[in-house]
Formats: structure tokens, sequence, C-alpha cells
């Protein structure tokens, strides 16, 4: 087998993630899964396609993330993982469809509208 090469996305994070055959190791931008992201709950997020897949030990994951905050790029890596498990193997799509790992989260940073403090957030009214 090849190289499987796939892309995720998460709020303005882009993951390019590439899946290869191996031990279970997990790159992400030349550097270890617990360096890059020292949190348990972020490397529990990008590992949890390999975990309900039963595939953890058996692929190496190479992982070139840009954008956005550590939880974004978690995410964006998640589905780029799932994405590459499906088209390794089909048998994947219903467990990984089931616990929403395939859809893209398209919720986005809302822009400032001018006349506004914030997106929405007026400023303050004063009467007098």
């Amino acid at each position: 087998m090849e190289i499987i090469n796939t892309i995720g996305r998460r709020k303005t994070s882009v993951a390019r993630v590439y899946v290869k055959p191996g031990k279970g190791q997990i790159v992400v931008n030349d550097r270890e899964l617990k360096e890059y992201f020292p949190s348990e709950i972020l490397q529990t997020t990008v590992k949890q396609a390999l975990t309900l897949s039963k595939t953890e030990g058996d692929y190496d994951v190479d992982v070139n993330v840009e954008g956005g905050g550590s939880k974004g790029q978690a995410e964006a890596i998640r589905l780029g993982i799932a994405r590459a498990l499906v088209k390794i193997n089909t048998e994947n799509r219903p467990a990984l469809k089931k616990e929403g790992l395939l859809t893209r989260d398209s919720r986005m940073v809302e822009r400032k509208k001018p006349g506004r403090r914030k997106a929405r957030r007026r400023f303050q009214f004063s009467k007098r």
C-alpha cells in the first residue's frame, strides 16, 4: 500500500494528512504528537478516528497543519485521519460516520460589522 493523502479543515485550520502502514507513530509539523499537543484532550481528539476503527498501532500518520488555534488544528487533523481511514478501508465508514467524524464542521467566526463593537454586540446606549 502506498501513502494515502487527505485534507481536513476546521475553523481556519487546514491539515494535510499522510497515512502509511507503520507502527502507530503520529508526527505533527515534524514534532511528536505529545510535544505538539501537550493537552491530553487534544491528543485524544487526534487519535479518535484511529481508536474507533481499531487501527491505532497499524498506521504512521504524518501531518502538516497551519492556521487557527490548537483545538481547530486537532479537529482538522481528526477529520483528515478519518477520511484517510475510509480511503484505506470502506468498512470503517459506518462507525466513523455514526460518530460524526466524516462531517466537516462548517462553523466559522462571524465577521465584525461596521457600526458594531463585535459581530453582533452593539455599543453601549446612553440616553443622556
